[in-house]
């Protein structure tokens, strides 16, 4: 069996090429691709002209305009630049049938027993250099035995490995030798300049079985490793792969986290990261493209009059229903807006869908307008026909679903405020214990309760952890007691009704053993829930649980 070969495609530019594809009249020059972050625009993305004038991700728009007067700027639209990567993911598909995406900019491919028919690694991957090139993308691209090796290589085997820092900068070395530090004499003042350590530029390929040595020089940012990470390795001083090869694991990991040795076992290939390639996905989506700019909701709506109806039409030839819809308005400065609804159960009626869109169209700024209007099922499932066996039997299930429509509906309109995972219920549990006798669930998602049994005694509205009361310790219930600070007379009592634990499980709650649980009726009119515990791992003594209406 060959060994396992995989090749990163990283696009350093991707959000910003998207848009030079798109926009053949921009201006030539510095362009770049801008985002609110915190209430600022920051750069993104950038082409090779806004790199050469000193401009980088990450740095204010002002600071750019202020570096380049003639700079042209776009607003970065993620989903349409997750669309072009996934539209990307299916080009390389010719190359490899596994694909997987590397959100935001980046692909990853199991290219194993597949290079000999380009005819072997390396013209393969001129090959697809070749079409990036004619696709108008920037593409830096590594190629290695395991995963992280290759996405290592692809982002970093064109740096510099001590990213550009000199060895003698004060800040990057380990506390131990600050003090040592300035005992030194600095080459400006007659003393020897510092050696700036010389490491060989990594290949892009990494031979079979060779990983180690490719990715040794690299820095640690390679590892795909969180900024709080890598700042704490590089602040003792470990700024290379090769310096965390020989350190024991259980200290690497008890100091800078487990991700860190799981990141180096996995770019060593200790332990195993497959490509999981993403399935073709079944999509229902309609468009319309308008000849003028529109703006008015009126007119959006009249738009979506027309859109749902053959959305409906092609989710019930596939026998499936919506269960996320997105609208997409796409604007004709080539910015876009969207919304999005959840149903609360699947359907492709659009009465159903047709309110949630108006509820929501107001948060829509057409602009200078609107030319092109998109409308997704994002998320969707199967819809079974029932069959009725009788007109009584269809009777009743055509109420019975007209019951649920209502239901749904209103679901669907506070879960378009709130969101539907806001909106939860209480489902039946398979459980005697009191506290565990229901399960929380989000309401649109919960299948209906089927074959349960209410409890043959009356259990209270509200229920709380279990507070002492201040009554002796026997199990006869006396005609006052003590809770919450007030003094309580008993005007009636029902039962007693004796709950036991479950005794295959370790409930520290229940670790008082049997209770004896009492509806008790108090001289203030309250109802409440007491019962004694018979002790067990604690003492006895009772306890109030909750309180009815």
């Amino acid at each position: 069996m060959p060994p396992k070969r995989h090749l990163s495609l990283w696009f350093p530019r991707l959000a910003a090429e998207r848009f030079l594809r798109l926009e053949r009249g921009l201006p030539a020059g510095p362009f770049v691709v801008v985002a609110d972050q915190k209430g600022a625009q920051v750069i993104t993305a950038l082409n090779a002209e806004a790199s050469a004038a000193g401009l980088v991700p990450g740095q204010p728009l002002r600071d750019g305009r202020a570096m380049c007067p003639g700079l042209t700027a776009r607003a970065a639209n993620p989903v349409a630049e997750a669309a072009f990567l996934t539209t990307l993911r299916r080009w390389a598909g010719k190359y490899s049938p596994w694909v997987a995406e590397a959100p935001p900019d980046g692909l990853i491919l199991d290219i194993t027993g597949c290079a000999h028919l380009f005819g072997g690694e390396e013209i393969m991957a001129q090959e697809i250099e070749r079409d990036c090139m004619r696709l108008g993308l920037t593409l830096r691209l590594g190629l290695a035995d395991t995963l992280g090796a290759a996405w290592a290589l692809a982002r970093f085997a064109h740096a510099r490995a001590d990213g550009g820092l000199s060895g003698d900068a004060i800040e990057q070395e380990a506390r131990a030798t600050r003090s040592r530090a300035v005992k030194r004499r600095h080459w400006t003042r007659g003393g020897a300049p510092p050696a700036a350590p010389v490491h060989a530029t990594p290949p892009r390929i990494a031979q079979p079985g060779a990983t180690r040595q490719a990715i040794a020089p690299l820095p640690v940012a390679a590892l795909r490793l969180d900024p709080e990470a890598i700042a704490g390795l590089i602040r003792v001083g470990l700024r290379r792969i090769e310096d965390l090869l020989g350190m024991p694991r259980a200290g690497l990991a008890r100091r800078f986290g487990r991700d860190t040795v799981r990141r180096l076992d996995q770019a060593l290939g200790v332990e195993p990261e497959p490509v999981s390639p993403a399935r073709p996905p079944v999509s229902f989506a309609v468009r319309m493209r308008l000849p003028d700019p529109i703006g008015l909701e009126e007119d959006l709506m009249a738009v979506l009059d027309r859109l749902l109806p053959e959305l409906q039409t092609r989710l019930e030839r596939a026998g499936r229903g919506a269960r996320q819809v997105r609208v997409e308005f796409s604007r004709t400065d080539r910015t876009m807006q969207w919304v999005e609804l959840g149903l609360a159960r699947p359907s492709a009626d659009p009465a159903r869908m047709r309110p949630l869109i108006a509820m929501k169209l107001s948060d829509i700024e057409a602009g200078f307008g609107i030319d092109q209007v998109r409308v997704i099922a994002t998320r969707h499932e199967p819809v079974h026909e029932t069959q009725h066996a009788g007109h009584a039997e269809a009777g009743a299930r055509q109420s019975q679903s007209t019951e649920n429509a209502a239901l749904d509906d209103l679901m669907g309109r506070i879960g378009a405020r709130l969101g539907l995972e806001a909106l939860t219920r209480l489902y039946p549990a398979e459980s005697h214990i009191p506290e565990k006798g229901a399960m929380v669930m989000a309401a649109a998602f919960a299948p209906p309760a089927s074959g349960w049994h209410a409890p043959p005694v009356e259990r209270p509205l509200r229920l709380w952890s279990p507070e002492p009361v201040m009554i002796p310790d026997h199990p006869a219930l006396p005609d006052h007691f003590r809770w919450r600070g007030r003094d309580h007379g008993v005007h009636s009592a029902t039962g007693p009704e004796r709950i036991a634990p479950e005794w295959w499980l370790d409930d520290p709650g229940w670790r008082t053993g049997l209770r004896d649980y009492w509806i008790v009726t108090t001289d203030r009119g309250e109802r409440l829930w007491l019962y004694f515990a018979h002790g067990a791992a604690r003492s006895a003594g009772w306890f109030c649980h909750g309180a009815f209406a």
